[in-house]
């Protein structure tokens, strides 16, 4: 396994984004090593056909995992003899997910709540590793709660128990997205692997990773056999055929359209043209802009110093307010209400040129200025987290709440005219809009 993963950059297990389209758009732009969104073990053995489909692979994914949450041996040995059974699936590893931070993971005693525990650990990877012919993998990250950041001992842990690499994203679970990864940390457990004598178990640094030359650089300086990306491949796919080349890539809107009209297509032909499909296919098209949306150029000869400062995708990214072209704004507008049209536009649309003509139509319409006045922003990074209703755990205090009640029309109007007001003032003040 250490030479089919070497000096790849490989596709996240991403929660609701990683399904078989997206997967599909992304092997488009050269990705070689991708895996499957989260398979909850429990629910797959009780026949859920959310689970099931998640083992589908593409056929031009040329090496496929599975990711699974389990915390028992023998279930997970038993999700792994169901996937390989599966007619679907063409499985050449398996990852055991130790880093998901939502709470619907971890009050289970999944996910990133794994870490917590280097012996339990190495005990479950062990069990999973000697029970099965198929590689093992397991994706981490560097702690659970940033007091008792343990990496170290995990990756330990790990190594021992015959696990075949190992993924660390940079951050603790108690962090989510909003802290810098910490590479450093990462460095050091390729530095302590080598001295133990395990140089030879791939680890893979995850993290921050938005473009070609972040992604050279980090395996460089830490000694990383790969790099993971998650949210860099959410905002542009084409983040493996940068790598590939070692080159920055600047799609014009137009190119931009023909790579959102593909995923479009390959949603139709995954879900099915038809209400149906588009019904399902809903839960995932307009979610995806909450990323695209995000889209910058950074060509290396600009950026390559500045990155080196602070990773380009915790940076500030320029407002769709200071493009020129219309479509520009329209395709970096971070509303959700753009969304939907964007997306239904997308589906509706026949050819790319369609696409494109009936999206710069949109881009100066009435519609879409009254969505620039006063549509719905989304919320930074909450989306890939895809938190759930309900308690949110120890680290964030929300709690699920009853629904108040469903405001009037004139309520609606009220708030829009407000939002509308909030912008006239932060413009003409020199302000952005909307706020990044």
């Amino acid at each position: 396994m250490q030479q089919q993963i070497a000096g790849q950059m490989i596709l996240a297990p991403l929660t609701k984004g990683g399904n078989l389209p997206f997967r599909r758009l992304c092997a488009d732009f050269g990705m070689e090593v991708s895996l499957s969104e989260m398979v909850y073990a429990r629910s797959l053995l009780r026949g859920s056909p959310v689970e099931q489909a998640r083992l589908r692979r593409w056929e031009g994914e040329q090496m496929f995992g599975v990711q699974i949450a389990t915390n028992g041996v023998t279930e997970g040995l038993e999700a792994i003899r169901k996937l390989q059974e599966s007619s679907s699936a063409t499985v050449q590893f398996c990852d055991l997910n130790c880093g998901c931070p939502i709470y619907d993971v971890t009050r289970r005693g999944l996910g990133s709540s794994l870490l917590r525990s280097p012996q339990k650990l190495h005990k479950l990877v062990k069990g999973l590793v000697d029970g099965t012919d198929i590689p093992i993998t397991v994706k981490i990250r560097v702690g659970c709660e940033s007091d008792t950041i343990n990496v170290l001992e995990n990756v330990k842990a790990i190594r021992e128990a015959g696990a075949s690499a190992v993924t660390i994203h940079g951050r603790t679970a108690q962090q989510g997205y909003s802290k810098d990864a910490n590479w450093e940390l990462i460095q050091q457990a390729v530095a302590e692997s080598r001295e133990a004598g395990y140089g030879h178990i791939p680890i893979v640094g995850n993290g921050d990773i938005l473009t070609h030359f972040e992604a050279r650089r980090r395996m460089e300086e830490t000694g990383v056999h790969s790099v993971m990306v998650g949210r860099g491949a959410l905002i542009k796919p084409w983040i493996f055929k940068e790598f590939k080349d070692n080159a920055t890539w600047s799609p014009t809107a137009r190119e931009r359209i023909e790579v959102y009209h593909t995923l479009a297509t390959y949603m139709k032909e995954h879900f099915g043209d038809d209400e149906i499909g588009r019904k399902k296919a809903w839960t995932f098209l307009p979610w995806h802009f909450e990323f695209l949306s995000r889209y910058c150029s950074y060509p290396e000869d600009e950026f390559a110093v500045q990155s080196t400062e602070k990773p380009l995708i915790q940076s500030r990214m320029p407002s769709s307010t200071d493009a020129d072209d219309p479509l520009d704004v329209l395709l970096a507008n971070r509303s959700g209400d753009a969304h939907d049209v964007i997306a239904s536009i997308l589906w509706e649309s026949d050819s790319d040129e369609v696409a494109f003509r009936k999206l710069n139509e949109f881009s100066e319409s009435v519609e879409f200025n009254q969505i620039l006045m006063t549509g719905s922003s989304s919320e930074e990074d909450q989306v890939l987290a895809n938190p759930l209703p309900g308690k949110a755990g120890r680290w964030n205090k929300r709690r699920g709440r009853k629904p108040g009640p469903k405001r009037s029309d004139e309520e609606i109007a009220a708030i829009r005219a407000k939002r509308a007001l909030k912008k006239e003032k932060i413009i003409a003040s020199g302000g952005e809009w909307p706020p990044n």
